[in-house]
């Protein structure tokens, strides 16, 4: 595995405030293996890296239609269009797409 999946959680951080709390929640690794990730001491490898993929994936999409300081919240809390489920439960289950669907129609609906 390459330093690259290491560095895609430094940028998720910079893309909106993460805690590592969060990144840990939707990847399913430790706080303390993320905060290595973070430092560079380790990289994360297999469905964990695939995960923080696709976390940073919906980071990316997100920050296009929210606040970044928003971002966090929005990932942790129940949101309607997904049956009320938390979108980084949803991360962290593999189920990104319905996440980056509800994101899509807010882009559509922002630039309309």
């Amino acid at each position: 595995m390459s330093s690259a999946y290491a560095d895609e959680a430094a940028h998720v951080r910079t893309l909106a405030p993460l805690s590592t709390r969060d990144i840990a929640r939707a990847t399913g690794a430790g706080k303390s293996t993320v905060e290595a990730w973070l430092a560079r001491r380790r990289t994360p490898s297999g469905v964990r890296a695939e995960r923080l993929l696709e976390l940073s994936a919906v980071v990316e999409q997100a920050v296009r239609v929210l606040r970044p300081e928003v971002v966090p919240l929005w990932l942790n809390k129940p949101v309607p269009s997904l049956e009320l489920e938390k979108p980084i439960d949803l991360i962290a289950r593999g189920e990104y797409l319905r996440v980056a669907s509800i994101l899509t129609e807010l882009e559509s609906a922002s630039f309309t």
